[in-house]
């Protein structure tokens, strides 16, 4: 799966915002039925989602949907109405345990079948909001339809109630479970997605939170201004220096192995088997990103 550098929020309930959202350029839609949307309004959120979710996709837009849920479950009805052609997963909020995820790919699975869908199409991203999600990350990951693991630790969000931290711009009280997270998503071969910044005209700060994410090894971030999609797909990708250094590379090595080497010094490091392995995959990364969705 192509990775997600950009995964833009959108509530559920702004029909303007829905129908122009394409153009911020974000790898990915979340449309929001959760926090985002009015209590008395999401059944209507839930309605104008579903239609829309369609045209989304065939702009070539790359579409979640984040879905309500009581103490006990996730919402079918939610599920229900928006497990439609063009819909490529679940945002799960605050799962408390693996339990969560078995039960909501239980209930998916029932909307796919029910709504004509080819099995196991829509995936799953969790969320991990809770202490008990983030104790058993790998667990989660593990799990079949589970295609990305998102590590949001908002300034007073759900994670800070639940594990008690105190947010600084800094972000050194999250980095143990944001780590954690990480470690378990990529065990998994699963995409870790970072978040959130909620000073959204702060664009300085999201970089250096954005790129600190980044050097850790997330693959991308959880948004909630278009404004912010530009400088986060920046960061995520390879630039165009680095291209033409791996791309150097990759040629250098070729003509050590032409040869008869295995080795070779280009520009002052030692180079083997495994440099070049990586500076494949980072080339090939430039090129899916700069490709048409």
């Amino acid at each position: 799966m192509k990775p997600i550098r950009s995964f833009l929020f959108v509530p559920g309930s702004r029909e303007s915002w829905l129908d122009k959202v394409v153009s911020a350029g974000a790898d990915a839609l979340i449309l929001d039925l959760e926090d985002s949307v009015p209590n008395d309004a999401k059944a209507a959120a839930r309605e104008l989602v579903a239609r829309k979710i369609a045209g989304l996709a065939d702009a070539g837009q790359r579409v979640y949907v984040r879905i309500n849920r009581s103490p006990f479950m996730y919402s079918m009805e939610d599920l229900l109405a928006v497990a439609v052609p063009g819909l490529e997963g679940i945002v799960l909020s605050k799962p408390n345990g693996p339990e969560d995820i078995d039960m909501a790919s239980m209930m998916v699975a029932e909307a796919e079948l029910r709504n004509g869908l080819v099995a196991g199409s829509i995936g799953l991203v969790p969320t991990l909001e809770t202490a008990r999600s983030i104790q058993f990350a790998h667990e989660i990951a593990l799990r079949p339809r589970v295609t990305a693991i998102a590590i949001a630790a908002a300034k007073n969000g759900d994670v800070a109630r639940s594990v008690g931290f105190q947010w600084t711009r800094e972000g050194l009280e999250s980095l143990p479970f944001k780590v954690a997270g990480l470690i378990a998503a990529r065990a998994a071969g699963k995409m870790p997605i970072a978040g959130l910044w909620q000073e959204v005209h702060d664009i300085e700060g999201l970089k250096i939170a954005a790129a600190a994410h980044r050097r850790l090894g997330f693959v991308g971030e959880m948004l909630l201004h278009p404004s912010n999609v530009g400088p986060v797909n920046a960061i995520y990708s390879p630039s165009d220096e680095d291209v033409a250094f791996y791309s150097g590379m990759i040629e250098a090595f070729e003509r050590a192995q032409a040869e008869g080497r295995a080795a070779v010094i280009y520009d002052g490091e030692h180079i083997d088997y495994a440099h070049v392995k990586t500076a494949r995959e980072i080339v090939e990364q430039a090129r899916l990103f700069r490709a048409a969705p």
